[in-house]
């Protein structure tokens, strides 16, 4: 699988880990930055891991800063993405399953290592349910 992933400063040492992870389960993970603790601003690596994803060069994107929240309102921004900041494990199985997100992001802040592996193995393994109603709902979004 071909996962995207990027993070602003404050999400850059879990980024780091998340790549290594990925890396080992033998995905290719294209880094969309940023590259070190160094202040940046989030909006910038948001849009790039969303472009990405829109555009079918990964099939999911992972972007994460200290709260999670901005990055996913700014991957939001790029139309076709689904981001979800996932603070729990049924926002992750959820986001899937009705919403067929694809992008999760991270607050730093708030989930270590451990926990935002259990939630990205969650999301990525769960697929959407489809159906006419969750699909009626996804038109609608993409018509936003």
């Amino acid at each position: 699988m071909i996962i995207s992933i990027g993070s602003d400063h404050r999400g850059f040492e879990l980024k780091k880990r998340l790549k290594e992870y990925l890396e080992k389960k033998n995905n290719k993970v294209l880094d969309c930055g940023t590259d070190s603790d160094a202040s940046v601003d989030y909006p910038d690596f948001a849009k790039k891991v969303g472009e990405s994803v829109a555009s079918g060069e990964s099939k999911y994107g992972i972007a994460v800063c200290g709260s999670g929240i901005g990055v996913s309102i700014a991957a939001n921004k790029v139309k076709g993405i689904r981001a979800v900041n996932a603070t729990n494990e049924n926002m992750a199985v959820m986001s899937r399953k009705h919403n067929d997100a694809n992008v999760i992001c991270f607050g730093s802040d708030f989930v270590d290592f451990e926990t935002a592996v259990k939630y990205w193995d969650i999301f990525s393994t769960t697929d959407f349910e489809g159906g006419e109603r969750h699909c009626r709902r996804i038109d609608k979004i993409n018509k936003i």
